[in-house]
């Protein structure tokens, strides 16, 4: 096992400057503690805070997802894996980050730096620098709805789209709707386009021919829905599935402002279940994923990748959920 001996003797420094170079100090050069972090991790150097289980430290890395009250997505996400940490004794700190950070600081030595044995990414694009980063990681992570392939070291969680997908078509399918529009959300995001090819599978499977004039990629905020909701209506839709509740409520409210109702005129279906879809109005019909559940699985997953035990993928069934905002097909 490599120690900080070794490092030094490779380096040809002293093991205290390795000490330092590893431990923050701040009376060495940034660009001598980067050798020393780069060394270490090429060399599989880890660190006893890393491995001691009594006080083991994990982090949140999390960008582009709001997690500061219930009604946001990633805020019981967190609470479940804060509390299933809590159960392993392990500390949980959660780190926003964005890309200009990303670029700065490479993943492992970041996390070799701040002794942290594992983390779970949240709201990262398949784009991202990290994202390139982590086909080769040793640190154990956990991504949402993203997928590193060939990495063990790297699992993914996330909910099963196809699954909740062909209940909401099916649903509608059964309510006599045929002109069914799907506003997606961020596009480069694997989980907007896995939901997309559920959407145009189960449309298929139901008998029903995917428009691509009512296929729009948006984003995960109500804003976008007044830039495709028109377009929409002109070309005949009856109902909109929406890749997210807040893209749901503003469907609603764009309905709303071009004078149609909902569900009489036109039916939507939102994805997540937040807090809010069952006060909106009218209720909103919407897949269900169960975040502290997801976040409890993180937790998991993540567990047993730092204990060795390789992960690839773990999904949550969805559970679709009926309400106010879906209603038969109205006829022309």
């Amino acid at each position: 096992m490599t120690t900080i001996k070794d490092i030094a003797t490779k380096l040809g420094i002293s093991t205290s400057t390795v000490s330092k170079g590893i431990n923050g100090a701040s009376d060495i050069s940034e660009q001598m503690r980067q050798l020393v972090l780069d060394t270490a991790l090429e060399m599989g150097y880890i660190p006893k805070s890393m491995k001691d289980i009594s006080r083991r430290k994990i982090c949140i890395l999390i960008e582009n997802m709001s997690y500061e009250n219930i009604d946001q997505f990633g805020y019981e996400i967190i609470e479940g894996f804060k509390r299933a940490a809590s159960k392993k004794h392990m500390d949980v700190t959660i780190i926003p980050t964005n890309l200009s950070m990303k670029s700065s600081r490479r993943y492992d030595s970041f996390m070799l730096k701040n002794s942290y044995s594992g983390a779970f990414f949240l709201g990262l694009t398949l784009h991202d620098d990290y994202m390139a980063q982590l086909i080769q990681t040793r640190v154990p992570t956990v991504l949402l709805d993203n997928q590193i392939a060939g990495n063990p070291n790297v699992a993914y969680i996330g909910t099963e789209n196809q699954e909740g997908i062909d209940a909401a078509v099916s649903h509608l399918a059964e309510l006599g709707h045929k002109k069914i529009a799907f506003l997606n959300g961020t596009e480069h995001s694997m989980v907007t386009e896995e939901r997309q090819n559920a959407f145009t599978s189960c449309m298929e499977s139901h008998g029903l021919i995917p428009d691509e004039n009512l296929i729009r990629y948006g984003c995960f905020l109500p804003d976008c829905a007044k830039d495709h909701v028109p377009g929409f209506l002109e070309h005949g839709a009856t109902a909109v599935m929406c890749a997210s509740d807040l893209i749901a409520s503003g469907v609603i409210n764009e309905a709303a402002r071009l004078g149609y109702r909902v569900p009489e005129d036109i039916s939507v279906i939102g994805f997540d279940d937040l807090p809010i879809a069952q006060y909106l109005s009218p209720p909103l019909t919407t897949i269900r994923q169960d975040r502290t559940a997801l976040g409890q699985s993180a937790l998991l997953v993540l567990d047993s990748l730092i204990n060795d035990l390789s992960i690839s993928k773990l999904l949550l069934r969805p559970k679709f959920i009926v309400r106010g905002s879906t209603g038969p097909c109205k006829a022309k």
